[in-house]
């Protein structure tokens, strides 16, 4: 018989521990290769962690609500051999939210700031993020009675905790308001007002968000908050383009085994028109401009559970259009059977979503932090047009579709946002219909 260590997997750069919330085997039952032994928890999601081999389960080293650093050792697992197995090196795809933690957190620490280190009591990464996100102080945490190993607080204290203290308040919103105060305007800020409870019929149905649309949720007014929105729209005729895939995709697909949509042929203008104005490839640090010197494109795709996720290119300006169709085609496959790495959504420095997908004739896309632009693709319409020339003009039947730009005013003016859409679309009409592939 042989000893395997399982150890707790990479998830990503930004993440260094996780907290076990639940233990799926218990020692001494069997387990197969790739099944989940127990489920995990950080800051960000919650996820599984299989096993690499078959066998039996025989020790433990951490319990329930236990914090665990990326690479210890939290299991053995005896396997039917004669030498010791390697150990674990499994890493557990989780959805994209590392590109986003740092608008996340920027704009949860603006609403709800808590001193941690100012506290002698240890608390997990995942209870801090519930006390950032429910506006629990220090104060109030220290004071929660811990359930966990030596007084720990869990996960379900601190919901408890924030669930008792909202029925206290609802019980409080009830009553009349007899004082009033002005607004705070030091600093220029001024009080921000709660939502008005929601009125609940009898045949209404209440569904709690699941993580992942908590932490979306909170992504998205994180990064209206962090950036001063502004939109471009321009209409492209992408007539040549329609016709030369109706030409080629049957034979492209045999050839290379892929097949053509319209995204690799719009990443790839796209690609080249950030070549173009670098001033749109940077990101925002604080009062610094970092500016990016490899192009990854992010595209916008959907998940199993509905939810959207932003794989990314790498260096997508390297790539000729096979190079591109296999990366869009490769990522967005993964992407719908829930099988993208941490790594795959890492590195983005301009997005691209295409709102068309669904019908839409264009959209307001928010910019996907620390980003300061992001690109949606419409519909591809039949329109009648003005056609010029040499003759005259005349009223004809073009594809034309809208490229809505949105992009962070902080740093980028309505001279670059509007020129950097004007070249994708520059691009895209300038298509050859008797390009080679």
């Amino acid at each position: 018989m042989a000893k395997f260590e399982l150890k707790l997997p990479k998830m990503g750069e930004s993440v260094a521990e996780a907290t076990i919330t639940n233990w799926l085997k218990k020692v001494g039952e069997s387990i197969a290769a790739d099944e989940a032994v127990l489920e995990i928890a950080t800051d960000k999601v919650d996820s599984e962690v299989p096993s690499e081999v078959s066998g039996t389960l025989v020790e433990v080293l951490f319990q329930e609500n236990d914090v665990v650093k990326v690479g210890q050792t939290i299991a053995i697992i005896e396997t039917e051999g004669g030498t010791e197995e390697a150990s674990s090196s499994v890493e557990v795809a989780l959805p994209n939210i590392f590109a986003v933690e740092k608008a996340i957190e920027v704009a949860k620490e603006i609403a709800a700031p808590v001193d941690f280190s100012s506290s002698d009591k240890f608390f997990s990464p995942l209870v801090k993020n519930i006390a950032k996100e429910e506006g629990v102080s220090i104060s109030e945490l220290e004071s929660i009675s811990g359930s966990g190993k030596d007084g720990r607080v869990t996960k379900e204290d601190i919901l408890k905790f924030v669930e008792s203290r909202k029925s206290q308040n609802g019980s409080q919103s009830s009553l009349p308001n007899t004082q009033s105060s002005p607004p705070n305007t030091q600093s220029g800020q001024s009080t921000i007002q709660k939502a008005q409870p929601i009125s609940v019929n009898g045949g209404d149905e209440i569904v709690e968000m699941d993580r992942m649309r908590k932490l979306i949720s909170g992504y998205m007014v994180a990064s209206i908050q962090t950036s001063a929105h502004v939109q471009s729209f321009i209409e492209v005729d992408v007539t040549n383009i329609v016709k030369w895939r109706e030409k080629v995709k049957i034979a492209f697909e045999k050839r290379d085994g892929e097949k053509l949509t319209y995204t690799p042929i719009f990443m790839e203008a796209v690609a080249k028109a950030l070549k173009d104005f670098p001033g749109m490839n940077i990101s925002v640090d604080g009062e610094y401009i970092i500016k990016r010197k490899n192009i990854n494109l992010g595209m916008a795709a959907a998940l199993p559970n509905g939810n959207l996720i932003v794989p990314v290119i790498k260096n997508a300006d390297q790539l000729n259009l096979v190079g591109m169709a296999k990366a869009v085609n490769d990522l967005g496959n993964r992407a719908k059977l829930g099988k993208l790495k941490p790594d795959d959504t890492q590195g983005g420095t301009y997005t691209v979503t295409n709102v068309g997908t669904f019908g839409s004739v264009f959209g307001t896309p928010i910019i996907n932090q620390p980003q300061v632009g992001i690109l949606a693709l419409g519909a591809i319409r039949k329109v009648p047009a003005v056609i010029e020339t040499p003759e005259g003009d005349f009223i004809g039947i073009r594809q034309k579709m809208f490229l809505s730009h949105s992009y962070d005013h902080r740093v980028v003016d309505g001279a670059l946002g509007g020129s950097f859409v004007k070249r994708v679309a520059e691009y895209l009409e300038a298509f050859d219909v008797n390009r080679e592939y």
